[in-house]
């Protein structure tokens, strides 16, 4: 199952552009609150340069870059939790999401009206906070009295759940977020069963003006502030800039970036950092036919990595042929990198590095 992103924010914010221009989805949302109760979902390639090093010296047909999927959810509105705007018809895709790109609105423009009157995104932060901890306390009510009665039993699984349910119910009627919560291993297992969507990881996209698209405006810094308080990440992005990027053809996408001193869209750097709120990690393969990048979760061992390739992998894995990019740019070939001795073979236990160039040997499967 393919990894998400939801994208939240309030109506008119600039939420619904950034999402068009990251999936290149076309028409841009019309400017008015509740503008879809459905989420739009698209798939974002995650850029990555190394890919193009790798092909520099290894020759194939096509370049595979990884993905994650990214679901643009309605805008939320004050009162959400208790069924205001579309109220509670699309919390269930924010609790169905691995993680949450947060839009913040940090630029004027008379031309669009705030929800609220007045641009303010700490403001918009608290609103969007507070809708989502009156949903996720409702949730934790709903469940403490059916793991009070299993707890009673006995049961040791329900015991923890209680204790975990009584810390989170703490904090969310502060109306802080369940993702403040210091937890152990076996918590964090517990609480993403729980489905809480304030204990979900939040990068803020500062939606900002053209003119400071490095978001140097004191409304970027008071989110940069906020952001830096709660552990998170913050990436400042002119959705209206990016949405006219989005629309060029590459030669002029390129033109119009140097002309503004940037090598890259925004976009890229916010999709990156997207994947690595994800705690995601990638290796690659390389063949004939495709260099592709491969998608996973910081930590994993050489036979699940093999698995994301073909579940048979994983089952007959016998080890994995494991050089690095800076090896490949150095030696050129494949062949002269064993020759040096820099082909490294790695066993079952063997974590896998973001960035390995993997060949999986495999039993019944063959080499692959």
């Amino acid at each position: 199952m393919a990894l998400e992103v939801g994208i939240v924010g309030l109506p008119n914010v600039g939420k619904s552009t950034i999402f068009n221009a990251l999936t290149a989805a076309g028409a841009l949302a019309a400017n008015y609150p509740f503008a879809t109760i459905e989420p739009n979902v698209g798939i974002v390639n995650v850029p990555d340069p190394r890919l193009k090093r790798i092909h520099k010296y290894i020759s194939t047909d096509k370049i595979v870059p990884a993905a994650v999927r990214l679901v643009d959810i309605a805008g939320i509105v004050r009162g959400a939790s208790t069924g205001e705007g579309l109220g509670n018809k699309f919390l269930s895709h924010i609790r169905e999401v691995d993680a949450v790109l947060q839009v913040v609105r940090c630029f004027e423009d008379s031309d669009i009206t705030h929800v609220d009157g007045k641009v303010d995104p700490l403001r918009d932060i608290d609103t969007i906070n507070t809708e989502l901890c009156f949903a996720d306390l409702e949730t934790v009510t709903a469940s403490m009295d059916k793991s009070i009665r299993l707890a009673r039993s006995g049961d040791k699984d329900a015991i923890a759940r209680v204790e975990l349910l009584k810390k989170a119910q703490v904090v969310l009627e502060k109306g802080q977020p369940a993702r403040g919560l210091q937890l152990n291993e076996e918590e964090q297992k517990l609480i993403k069963q729980l489905g809480l969507m304030t204990a979900k990881r939040v990068l803020y996209v500062a939606n900002v003006a053209e003119n400071d698209l490095e978001g140097k405006d004191p409304l970027v810094t008071r989110v940069r502030e906020h952001a830096a308080k709660e552990n998170s990440e913050i990436v400042p992005v002119c959705g209206k800039l990016e949405s006219e990027l989005s629309e060029l053809p590459d030669a002029d996408r390129q033109e119009m970036l140097e002309s503004l001193g940037l090598h890259e869209p925004a976009l890229a750097s916010l999709t990156r950092a997207a994947y690595k709120l994800l705690e995601l990690q990638s290796f690659f393969t390389s063949g004939q036919i495709e260099i592709r990048a491969w998608t996973i979760p910081a930590g994993t061992k050489a036979p699940q990595a093999a698995g994301v390739i073909h579940g048979d992998l994983e089952k007959s894995f016998i080890k994995a042929e494991i050089f690095t990019v800076e090896d490949i740019e150095q030696y050129k070939t494949e062949a002269a990198i064993k020759a040096a001795g820099k082909l490294r073979l790695e066993g079952k236990e063997y974590v896998m590095k973001d960035g390995d160039i993997t060949h999986f040997q495999a039993g019944l499967a063959g080499k692959k």
